[in-house]
């Protein structure tokens, strides 16, 4: 169907012009395009085809080259009308699976999506972690290592043990570890983190009126262990390497704005929360996604769930000179197999 008027001839030109650049990283010439494309039509029409879809804001010519590349409007043209989905590789379907196993802890399911995407992708994957408020205490265990360090062992909703190493405040004997492990194990297992740490404050303010400072050094070594956990990352990122790769040297000043984006996290985590708030896979191509800093990537997520509640969003992001036609449904099931790990 054409698109905005365009005629076949126009939208198969364009397809073969966006799987060229894809596949070869560089601006495409009429010439290779009259050869690519078989079609049996003279250079001249070649060129006034691409002449008329670059203005229409479909292509443009690279200032140092007179050939075109496509450009975000291009891409979203060739995304939502013109792209062949490319089946799932078989090889890449078992590895996910292998990966995410449902008898693993789910912060390793949670890091093994983003490293399997990367892996499978060629592009960086990044997953954001569950709201740490649905995260409820088990267990505590503290292991005394030295006289001013202590292993924290947290064990957190059904399966998830998490380790800890912490400095006291003060020295405490074995005993005393126990004992405090024990009352707050007694007290609190059951309870979600955050109400448990509310919990302690209350409960080390008591200790202080009474000057039971073992106690109170006790307790502060449980909340401590348990700030650590809350303040973990909100999303794991992997395969940065990979987007290091694919640049020219060009592209590092975007790069090095793209990874700092990473390290501010705001924007990002207001773009996947807004993905986690639809349904599919949604796929943002250059400053659709509302920051300059994304301007020549694209990022395509897909929300994953426990049973049936939507607990978080993983996807890719990479240039946008990226193969859509096999990165998005990798993406995709890759959210499938996730949340059946998670709500097995």
């Amino acid at each position: 169907m054409a698109f905005e008027g365009l005629s076949p001839r126009a939208e198969s030109l364009l397809r073969t012009l966006v799987d060229m650049h894809i596949r070869e990283g560089q601006p495409v010439g009429s010439k290779a395009l009259h050869v690519e494309s078989g079609m049996s039509v003279s250079p001249a029409t070649i060129r006034n085809v691409m002449s008329d879809l670059e203005d229409r804001g479909f292509l443009l010519s690279p200032h140092t080259s007179a050939g075109r590349i496509p450009t975000a409007q291009g891409y979203r043209l060739f995304v939502d009308s013109l792209l062949q989905m490319s089946p799932i590789d078989e090889n890449a379907i078992q590895a996910l699976k292998s990966e995410l196993n449902p008898s693993r802890p789910s912060s390793e399911l949670i890091a093994s999506a983003s490293n399997m995407l990367t892996q499978v992708t060629s592009q960086a994957g990044i997953v954001t972690v569950p709201k740490q408020k649905a995260s409820q205490l088990r267990q505590i265990e503290f292991l005394p290592l030295s006289d001013s360090r202590v292993l924290v062992i947290l064990v957190v909703n059904e399966k998830e043990v998490q380790n800890r190493v912490i400095e006291l405040s003060k020295p405490l004997s074995e005993e005393q570890l126990r004992s405090a492990a024990d009352r707050i194990n007694r007290r609190y297992a059951g309870n979600d983190l955050a109400s448990v740490k509310q919990l302690l404050v209350a409960e080390m303010a008591e200790a202080r009126s009474r000057i039971d400072e073992h106690l109170e050094a006790a307790l502060q070594l449980a909340k401590d262990a348990m700030d650590v956990e809350d303040a973990k990352d909100e999303y794991v990122v992997a395969g940065e390497r990979r987007l290091l790769q694919q640049a020219s040297a060009g592209d590092m000043d975007k790069l090095r704005e793209l990874f700092d984006a990473f390290e501010r996290k705001r924007d990002l985590l207001e773009l996947l929360d807004r993905c986690s708030r639809a349904d599919g896979v949604q796929i943002f191509i250059g400053e659709e996604a509302g920051y300059e800093v994304l301007g020549d990537y694209s990022v395509i997520t897909a929300p994953y769930a426990q049973g049936t509640q939507p607990v978080g969003v993983l996807g890719v992001i990479g240039p946008t000179r990226m193969a859509y036609e096999r990165v998005i449904p990798l993406v995709d099931i890759t959210a499938r197999l996730l949340t059946a790990a998670l709500s097995r």
